[in-house]
């Protein structure tokens, strides 16, 4: 998996500047080798047969047809799994096969191995399933009933996966004293990931018994854990080696085609073994964005001073946990936005139904809750007629608030700067008149969003990062990447890190991608978490090699001067050390040379600093990530023009004012926020995820609409610098507050064309022609 980078560039890296993504070039020329290109010679096809209920006992499978078709290898079910069967990184709830019940659609009964791909769809059509159907449940305000079918009857709180309830000072007692309230109530829509890399990857059995796997996966170290105890085999025995992967978001947060390749390997008689999903597998079997029902009231004084907010949470997880706990623990402690609010309550539930898996997702439950608490207040600006940005920024927490949560915010806060910019910036000031020049049978209006998302796990779950680094004898510097680039473009920033501290280019740089053999665990990809751990465990590896650089550079040029030197007269220069009073140099391949193995290789592992602030409620989501120590914060605007004759919505122009800290290379971070506030354009307006008892209707992208080029609007960000204490170089997370308030902003977008909410799911044409019609504004010039 080591790879040499290209285009290669001997031009030293400078943090702070924007630098070519070294997989820029093979990506566009078709160079780039995903988990879905690899082909082992002589490999077998790994297909699944999957559910065809929602939820049933499992009486009977006959495989004997498939087992007798010329190119089978094996059929396999859960007899044939050594270990306890289970996956799941907290709730150890999810079957590899299912061994007596199926959950939902999505579940796996049996797996075959067969010679092609045509042969591996025949057999697996050939094996006969019989069922017991079962009752089941699909809204998750069902599943809660004290008489609803209970999916995991070993669990003590019947279909309750996690709940909390987070309260200060009066709670939604204090609504009395408020002048002004507002109520919001929406359900929101699934999402689907929709990558367009599906999950995918290849096994094969090592000679010492080692089970290797290049697989699309956010998490390589952590997928050994889960599959040693699924299949009763030693951690070490696992290899996952992670290539670049064609997008993930959170789909690849956790195994997906991992436990089958390893059971398939242990069953091929040596061969390899290869598995890609389907587009369809894909919508069927993949996870999802949470669904949920929010229920929000706030209320302000007479002055605008946010005084309290009453809200509840109802998160469906679908038939297995995956990290469905997490997102809401996330969600609960977001739920009141970026605002000094004194007295609150906020409950939270996420349930099991026999509906689709539902896990992590980039935003991991902010974009939900950010939709509830950014509707609520443009509500309660209305009510109280205070300008709704005026209102945010009155309102915005500064370093040293305190959250709606009870959290102290000790580190940097960058909101009112944020709302300040959006304020003074031309699509705010010049919005009135852009709504009145209206084209004929067009309405326009503009809304707003105010957000923060926090980074990393929490105060429970170490957020740690291990990096490694090593100069090679022919002096190259190999940069060993323990975290996964899921297409955001950490790796680039890695390198970039090394060549800033050593003042390489890329010419002389090799990047060694995520192997559990040779780079060093990392934890996940995943948090807005990859470039704040893994960039300071970076630096101080870099920092080490470069004092040995310098230290072996010093006693070389002390035999040639012969006379004692100090290390501070030399300089690292591309390929070469100079010693600046003689102007003499060496080539960095001779100082690598005269270094020992063990100098050459160095290893630094960092530990995020956690809030270890004692809350007085909400102690059960702590295991879950609550509370944070660092935010990023951002605001989101949008122009949006509505035909009144089809209902369709153009988003004209998208503003994106982002504190994320310092910005290490502009053109990457500017690339994730255009791509986080895409991804939250199509959650909006068009990925109109159907559902009908628990069958998915949308599985494919024939009927799961996504935005394309021609639906994204002129997009501008803007930055708000402030350097993170925590953070390599003053940086934070970045890779999720863009999106978060995308679904919030448009939905109060359209509030003011519409002159009502539309509260259910998906923000198609048809529903706000509809909501025209009934508002007397459909046809309207």
């Amino acid at each position: 998996m080591s790879r040499t980078n290209r285009p290669l560039t001997s031009e030293p890296q400078v943090i702070g500047r924007s630098a070519l993504r070294v997989d820029a070039l093979t990506k566009v020329t078709g160079e780039e080798r995903y988990a879905a290109d690899y082909y082992p010679e002589n490999h077998l096809w790994v297909g699944v047969k999957r559910a065809t209920y929602p939820h049933a006992r499992l009486t009977s499978i006959d495989s004997s047809q498939a087992k007798d078709m010329v190119g089978v290898a094996t059929v396999l079910t859960s007899q044939d799994v050594p270990g306890s069967n289970r996956l799941g990184i907290f709730e150890k709830d999810q079957p590899i096969l299912a061994d007596g019940i199926v959950r939902h659609y999505g579940d796996a009964i049996a797996l075959v191995t067969a010679e092609t791909k045509e042969i591996l769809e025949q057999a697996l059509a050939a094996i006969v399933v019989e069922y017991e159907p079962l009752a089941a449940v699909f809204d998750p305000e069902e599943a809660l009933a004290n008489d609803a079918v209970v999916l995991h009857p070993e669990r003590v709180d019947g279909n309750v996966l996690l709940r909390g309830e987070i309260s200060c000072g009066r709670g939604a007692e204090a609504l009395a004293d408020c002048a002004f309230t507002a109520k919001v109530s929406i359900k929101l829509n699934w999402q689907d990931h929709a990558f367009l890399e599906t999950e995918s990857g290849v096994a094969w059995l090592e000679k010492d018994g080692t089970i290797a796997m290049i697989v699309s996966t956010q998490t390589p170290f952590r997928d050994r854990l889960e599959l040693a105890e699924a299949l009763k085999i030693s951690p070490n025995k696992f290899r996952v080696m992670a290539p670049h992967l064609g997008g993930a978001f959170g789909g690849k947060d956790g195994l997906t085609v991992q436990g089958f390749l390893a059971l398939a390997a242990l069953h091929s008689g040596g061969r390899p073994v290869k598995m890609w999903y389907s587009r369809e597998e894909r919508f069927l079997a993949g996870t999802k964005r949470h669904p949920a029902v929010l229920n929000y009231t706030l209320g302000c004084d007479r002055e605008g001073t946010l005084h309290t907010l009453d809200c509840s949470i109802l998160m469906d997880t679908g038939a297995y946990s995956a990290l469905g706990g997490e997102v809401l623990g996330l969600a609960m402690e977001h739920a009141g936005g970026p605002y000094c609010i004194p007295h609150t309550r906020i409950k939270g539930a996420v349930v099991y139904t026999n509906n689709p898996v539902a896990s992590a997702f980039r935003g991991f439950g902010v974009p939900q809750v950010a939709a509830g608490i950014e509707q609520v207040v443009d509500e309660l600006a209305k009510v109280g007629g205070f300008d709704p940005l005026q209102f945010r920024l009155k309102n915005a927490v500064r370093r040293g608030s305190v959250t709606p949560t009870g959290v102290l915010l000790t580190q940097t806060v960058g909101i009112g700067e944020c709302l300040a910019k959006v304020q003074e910036h031309r699509l705010w000031r010049e919005r009135q008149s852009w709504q009145n020049s209206s084209p004929p049978f067009k309405r326009r209006g503009v809304g707003l969003a105010a957000c923060y998302h926090a980074v990393g796990f929490g105060p429970v779950i170490p957020d740690y990062a291990n990096a490694k680094l090593e100069l090679s004898t022919d002096g190259r510097i190999r940069v060993y990447v323990g975290v996964v680039d899921m297409g955001q473009g950490n790796a680039s920033t890695y390198m970039q890190i090394v060549g800033h501290i050593l003042f390489q280019g890329y010419d002389t740089m090799e990047l060694v991608l995520p192997d559990t053999s040779q780079t060093l665990p990392s934890a996940s990809s995943s948090a807005s978490r990859t470039t704040f751990t893994y960039g300071n465990a970076l630096i101080g590896a870099a920092n080490i090699l470069k004092e040995r650089i310098l230290a072996r550079a010093l006693l070389l040029f002390s035999f040639q001067l012969l006379e004692q030197l100090s290390v501070q007269d030399l300089v690292l220069l591309p390929g070469r050390i100079l010693h600046q009073p003689s102007g003499r140099e060496v080539p960095l391949k001779m100082v690598a040379g005269f270094m020992d193995d063990s100098e050459r290789i160095t290893t630094y592992s960092y530990t995020c600093p956690v809030n270890k602030q004692v809350l007085s409620t909400g102690g059960n989501l702590r295991l879950h990530g609550f509370p944070h120590r660092v935010f990023s914060y951002g605001v989101q605007l949008v122009r949006l023009q509505v035909d009144t004759l089809t209902g369709e919505v153009e988003v004209c122009d998208l503003l994106n004012c982002i504190e994320a800290g310092s910005v290490l290379n502009p053109q990457v971070f500017e690339q994730q926020i255009q791509g986080g506030a895409a991804q939250g354009i199509g959650y909006a307006l068009f990925e109109d995820f159907a559902l009908e008892d628990g069958k998915i209707r949308t599985n494919d992208f024939s009927t799961y609409i996504l935005p394309t080029a021609m639906d994204i609007p002129n997009m501008e960000t803007v930055v708000v610098a402030l350097a993170e204490d925590d953070g390599p170089y003053g940086m934070k997370g970045a890779g999720e507050i863009s999106i978060d308030g995308i679904l919030a902003a448009i939905s109060n977008g359209l509030a003011g064309i519409i002159g009502t909410r539309l509260t259910q799911g998906t923000l198609t044409g048809e529903k706000i022609l509809l909501a025209l019609r009934q508002t007397g504004k459909e046809g309207v010039r």
